[in-house]
């Protein structure tokens, strides 16, 4: 039952291919907008992403969903769920 929750609790997040880092890899970049802590303006946060893609069915610019898993390598912690869009 634990294994379920746990599970079910795994990050989602929704970014762009910006690299193709080898075989089975890619970097994605995700852009979020936060409030900064003392004076409360809106900042635009870039963070990179190293995701596993088993099939290597991703190209630059793809729009892709990645889900987070356990160590796949030094750096890589999220795996392909999808792409949503293909670049043009």
């Amino acid at each position: 039952m634990a294994d379920t929750e746990a599970r079910n609790a795994r990050k989602i997040r929704t970014g762009v291919v910006v690299s193709r880092s080898g075989d089975k890899s890619v970097t994605i970049k995700i852009n979020y907008r936060k409030h900064h802590p003392k004076y409360g303006k809106m900042m635009t946060i870039t963070k990179k992403l190293h995701v596993h893609d088993e099939n290597n069915e991703c190209g630059v610019g793809d729009t892709i969903r990645v889900m987070e898993t356990r160590p796949l390598s030094k750096t890589k912690r999220w795996r392909l769920v999808e792409i949503i869009e293909r670049a043009k």
